[in-house]
């Protein structure tokens, strides 16, 4: 006779997954092969042990909730407003800076992105507003998502919300769940501490949080604009353990105080392109062909070449909407990342109406001060010139200001929409000299919504030169 262990065995092994989940089991190839779709398996283990006869989640059961926690995870994050935000798009030595906060800077970046590749320990970003704090903490929580690795980023105030709604008669979690959720995620980006409410129940929480995470050594970053010091006792003494956090000073000034110097008194508009880069430039391979397609490839690769060399004046026609714009923003974008003289993006009735301003008895800058700051720009970019009111007085102002960069040779880019070719006589004879000047005529027609893909990453190869269209 068999003892009551051999038969109990036997099932366990002839039946691994007596005990039922309802929802896990799926259909045809979908049936895992070892739960055979139940979601939960016996362990074949001797009747002595602890988990003899007690259902285990199956392997196929761990992976769906990994998975189902990290979409969750995500959401909360509310990354989807900071995909932007990557390395890519960061300006690691800033914009006109001195030595010694460009090296703050430099090393906040690389001390991320070294963080993104290996998150071990805490990371403690602290400086001023505006500073690149969160730009670099998001681009760690960028990294680790493009790797399927889960992360909860969220600003310290909205965490407090996230749980205070788990005390809603309507939450579908339990406080201690949400709870334990945040504090033990595996990687915690917790943004802008000490912007929350001090009342003692949100002191508590956070210190609670930060106290878990201490103890058990999990992945952390922070950033915060207020003295550690000034910051709970308890959650200081934390920060500061150099044990566990790298604490690092941000001396940067704000980057979008910075962008006044290149603003012009809000003339330069290039801040409204801040999208438009080369590695998102669409080439449009799933709708065009021929010349049509050519000439797109034709004048991304010209403008990258441009924007590393800079030298004489580019200028991109074709119809409106094809990406002219697009890819003279990137101009601009490269020269601001690439070099402490920043650029100036204009479109062209917003220049006339700047220089007009002048004329109001309100104003505290005189038009030669306006006129000056334009026409003397390292890198000028004129958006749709010829979509300007053609007075002799705005026609005249504006030859002035392209005849001073004609005969100063100071790199400029135009956009023209070939509805407004050919130019005036002498505006023509200065901006399409050959001597001075490339042309790239964009043959795409204007991009329809309903056919253009999210944005994607151009290819940097280039199609074969179009031959010019003759006027």
């Amino acid at each position: 006779m068999k003892s009551l262990a051999d038969i109990l065995t036997r099932v366990a092994q002839d039946h691994p997954t007596t005990a039922k989940s309802g929802e896990s089991a799926a259909a045809g190839a979908d049936v895992c092969p070892i739960c055979r779709g139940t979601g939960f398996v016996l362990r074949d283990v001797p009747i002595s042990d602890p988990d003899f006869g007690k259902a285990q989640p199956c392997i196929c059961t761990l992976k769906n909730a990994a998975w189902e926690r990290a979409v969750h995870l995500r959401q909360v994050s509310n990354l989807g407003q900071l995909e932007r935000l990557t390395f890519e798009r960061f300006l690691p030595d800033g914009v006109s800076l001195s030595e010694e906060k460009r090296a703050t800077l430099r090393h906040a970046y690389e001390h991320a992105r070294a963080f993104a590749e290996k998150p071990v320990g805490w990371l403690v970003l602290h400086g001023s507003y505006g500073t690149g704090k969160t730009h670099l903490a998001a681009a760690i929580a960028n990294v680790r998502l493009a790797r399927g690795q889960p992360v909860l980023f969220v600003v310290a105030p909205d965490l407090l919300d996230y749980l205070r709604a788990a005390f809603s008669p309507q939450s579908d979690v339990t406080f201690d769940q949400r709870f334990e959720e945040v504090r033990s995620t595996p990687l915690l980006i917790l943004d802008d501490l000490g912007a929350h409410s001090t009342t003692p129940w949100a002191q508590e929480k956070l210190y609670q949080i930060i106290n878990h995470r201490y103890n058990a050594r999990l992945p952390t970053v922070i950033t915060t604009n207020m003295r550690l010091q000034d910051l709970d006792e308890r959650v200081h003494s934390r920060l500061a353990d150099t044990e566990i956090s790298e604490l690092i000073d941000i001396l940067a000034p704000d980057f979008r105080q910075t962008n006044k110097t290149y603003d012009s008194l809000d003339l330069n508009s290039l801040a409204l392109h801040e999208n438009q880069r080369f590695d998102n430039f669409d080439l449009r391979n799933h709708e065009l062909m021929g010349e049509q397609r050519a000439s797109l490839a034709e004048a991304l690769a010209v403008a990258q070449r441009f924007a590393e060399n800079q030298e004489g004046w580019l200028i991109f026609t074709g119809t409106y909407h094809c990406g002219k714009t697009h890819l003279a923003a990137a101009i601009a974008y490269e020269r601001l990342k690439r070099y402490s003289a920043a650029p100036m993006f204009v479109f062209v009735p917003d220049l006339l109406d700047y220089l007009r301003a002048a004329f109001n008895p309100a104003s505290t800058v005189s038009l030669d001060e306006r006129f000056e700051q334009i026409k003397k720009a390292d890198l000028l970019v004129l958006d749709d010139l010829g979509a300007h009111s053609v007075t002799p007085w705005a026609t005249e102002k504006l030859f002035q200001l392209i005849n001073y960069r004609y005969v100063t040779r100071y790199p400029t880019v135009f956009t023209i929409a070939i509805d407004n070719l050919p130019l005036e006589t002498r505006f023509h004879a200065r901006v399409f000299d050959p001597g001075r000047s490339r042309e790239i005529e964009i043959l795409a027609p204007a991009y329809r919504p309903s056919l253009r893909p999210a944005l994607r990453p151009a290819s940097a190869t280039s199609a074969p030169r179009v031959p010019r269209r003759r006027r």
